[in-house]
Parts: structure tokens; sequence; C-alpha cells
């Protein structure tokens, strides 16, 4: 496998990443950076950190950085992670206000530590801490509780001064959505998969509307549906396919949530390179968070309206005698 990381890769221009990922001879990897500049997205640490675990430490080959970027990789424990041997001195930052290093959850008491943990390292106020505190237990929680993951699930974030905003990736090397979706709903591509993972009330336990009472098929759409609530960027890549929530346009003062995710500002891609497993990235501006109760009570509606709208659809299917 290779990959090799550009001059910027954020979830506004990570498409040409993906497109480079080569997913090829699985047990070794080759690293490569731009030798000038590096600049990425969390989720592109998570993802080189998920698929790195995969292959055993003397299998990696980690061309040296030599842009000063290489203090980032450093800093957010990459090389530590994956067992790599690095002769970059540095003085290490305190990370408060900063940066999540790369961190691998494996179980929900870890879980629940990295929470408790995440929260005043990035001094984040009430009403950014719950939304922040919500994504985060969604998305891991949906790796251990579907993935299958050996690994469980790598997750790293970071706080940017200048956009002040907080920028999450998580990403695993588990079944990946296709193959959890489909124990319950028929999906003839990973996109149709994404699809239906990200509609209020799909999950992969069961093929009960609206999922059952430990799992209502609400995560995705709830994280979603934040982004979009707040103008932010959100992306799900699983098997080929990708899925990307564009920002939306500030033509009104409210935004409208729409049950299915193409009805949503978004674009789409079938053919990158085969990711085993699932990567998510989500951005979070401070200056636009909604108040967190309130943003749930709009989700919710939302939610509500178009379980009743599907269940409707279904019953007026013509039945013949």
């Amino acid at each position: 496998m290779k990959i090799h990381l550009p001059n910027s890769a954020f979830l506004g221009n990570i498409d040409p990443f993906f497109r480079t990922l080569d997913v090829t001879s699985p047990d070794k990897l080759k690293i490569t950076t731009n030798k000038k500049w590096t600049s990425i997205h969390p989720v592109v640490l998570s993802m080189i950190g998920a698929i790195g675990l995969t292959v055993n430490p003397s299998k990696i080959n980690f061309e040296k950085p030599e842009a000063k970027s290489k203090y980032y990789l450093k800093r957010m424990g990459l090389f530590k992670l994956l067992k790599i041997p690095s002769d970059i001195k540095m003085i290490e930052h305190d990370p408060a206000g900063r940066f999540i290093p790369l961190t691998q959850i494996t179980d929900s008491t870890a879980l629940t530590k990295f929470i408790t943990d995440m929260i005043p390292l990035l001094h984040l106020k009430l009403e950014h801490a719950e939304s922040i505190r919500y994504i985060v237990t969604e998305l891991v929680q949906n790796v251990l509780d579907h993935s299958l993951s050996p690994n469980g699930a790598l997750v790293s974030a970071q706080y940017y001064e200048k956009s002040n905003s907080i920028r999450i990736g998580i990403a695993d090397t588990g079944l990946g959505i296709k193959k959890t979706i489909s124990r319950s709903y028929p999906a003839n591509s990973d996109l149709a998969a994404i699809r239906l993972a990200l509609s209020p009330g799909i999950t992969g336990t069961t093929k009960k509307e609206g999922g059952t009472e430990l799992n209502a098929g609400a995560g995705l759409f709830f994280i979603r549906s934040i982004a979009k609530v707040n103008r932010n960027y959100f992306m799900i890549y699983s098997g080929k396919a990708m899925y990307k929530l564009l920002k939306a346009k500030i033509t009104k003062k409210t935004v409208s949530l729409h049950g299915d995710p193409f009805a949503d500002r978004f674009s789409k891609e079938e053919n990158f390179p085969f990711w085993q497993g699932t990567a998510v990235g989500i951005d979070i501006s401070l200056d636009t968070t909604k108040e967190f109760g309130a943003l749930l009570d709009l989700i919710r509606k939302t939610y509500t309206k178009t379980e009743k709208e599907r269940k409707k659809a279904r019953h007026k299917k013509a039945r013949f005698i």
C-alpha cells in the first residue's frame, strides 16, 4: 500500500488525496510527504493510523519528512502509534486548546476516558462541548458496535484558531458500511449503503422501521444535520464511495433539514480506491454552532417526520387481491 501526503488535504479538497491511495500489497505500507509543506485534516491522520495498524511495523516505510510540518506528525503521535522509529527532535508542546493526538479506542471504557479528557484539552464552552461530545461518541460507538474492526477506532482532532473551528477525523478498517447495512437493507453499491446509513431510522442491526430502543439509526443522520445547520463540511468514505456534505449556501436565516442525504447540497464519488472500513471527517465552526438542545429538537422533528413519511409510503403500495 502507498499513501502520499500532499501539501493540502482538508474536507473541501480531499478528493485528490483519496484518488492517490494505493491499497494493493496490503502486507506493506509506504508513506511519502510533500517536501515543502503538508497540511492535512485529522481524518487523513486517522486513516493513516487505521491502515498502518494492519501492517507489521517492520513493513512500514515512512520516507523521512523534510517539511517543517513533520513536527505536526510527531506531535499528533503518528510515529508512536505505528511504532516507527523517528529521529525528529522537538520540544513537546502542551496540547491544550490545539489538538487531540491520534488515539486508538477499542472499547467503551476507553471511549469514556477519551471523551472525558478531550473536552478540557480543547477548552470548549458548554454549548460547544455538548455537540462535540455527541459527535465523537456516536461515531466511535458505531465502530465498536458494527465494524468488527480488530483495531477499533482511530480518532484525532484539532482546533484551528484562524477559523475558530474544530476538525475531527475517525477511521477504522472493519467491515465497512455496505456489509453492515446489508444485514437489514438491500444495498447494491457502497454509495447506496452510505445513503441508507445517513438516513434517519435506518440501521444495520434490524429491519424494523426506526431501529430498536438501543439503536435507532439516528446517529449519522444527527451528525450530518449538525454539520448542515452550522454550514460545515461532513464527509464519509467507505468501500469505493464517498459522500461529502457541502457547506449550505447562506441565502436565508434558517436551513431546511432533509431525511434523504441526496436532497442536500453534496458531492459524491463511486470509484475511489477501496477503503476497507469507514472514514468520517467533520468540521464544526465554533462561531456558528447552535445551542445544542434546540438543535437536537429540530433534528428530532425531521427524524420523526421522515420516519412517518416512509411508513406511509410503504403502506400506500398497491395490494393485489
